[in-house]
């Protein structure tokens, strides 16, 4: 495990507050904040806040996060980016009154999973992506549960991928989000492990 710098990252859409405050990054979301391209909702939404690095194959990554989820749509996690098109959102989401743990993998539309986690609320969150050349394998847990796979999706090996900690607030502004760490770890090497 490897600890990466939160100075060594390159925001996509800065957000309007950001601090390190004892080793922690804190994040204030802007207004309307979001990612989201086309499927159900016929919009296209490229607003939301990632602090990125490079993500090569056969690496992975892990962030581990807490904040008070209470607005409609409130995010945070692991953001893959490519392009405006080709990015991968890796988290939670407050969504009809319950916090849900998915992922938004979008390849020119947006293709969205989600289980409901109420039992997370007020808890860390720990999220970890792991890449081959051409998938991901993403995997959650909090400080009382233990890693749950969520979701193993293609992506397009001829882009240049980089990834981060997320977050944003689709339907308000001053959503705060404290990542507790950010980290380099080996990648799965298998998809089904009984010692995640």
């Amino acid at each position: 495990m490897t600890a990466i710098g939160w100075g060594s990252g390159i925001w996509l859409h800065e957000p309007p507050e950001h601090r390190v405050d004892d080793g922690e990054l804190i994040v204030t979301t802007d207004h309307e904040s979001d990612f989201w391209r086309s499927t159900g909702y016929d919009f296209i939404h490229y607003s939301g806040h990632g602090l990125l690095i490079d993500f090569p194959p056969n690496t992975a990554m892990e962030v581990e996060f807490s904040a008070e989820w209470t607005h409609e749509f409130d995010q945070a996690g692991l953001l893959l980016h490519a392009d405006e098109s080709h990015w991968v959102k890796a988290g939670v989401e407050f969504a009809d009154g319950v916090l849900g743990l998915g992922a938004v993998v979008t390849d020119e539309k947006s293709d969205w999973s989600v289980g409901h986690v109420p039992e997370w609320m007020g808890q860390r969150i720990r999220v970890r992506v792991s890449r081959s050349r051409d998938a991901i394998t993403v995997r959650a847990k909090t400080e009382s549960d233990p890693w749950r796979l969520v979701r193993l999706a293609p992506i397009n090996p001829d882009l240049t991928w980089r990834a981060g900690p997320l977050a944003a607030s689709p339907t308000r502004a001053g959503l705060e989000v404290t990542f507790h760490s950010w980290v380099r770890v080996p990648a799965d090497d298998a998809i089904h492990e009984s010692n995640h």
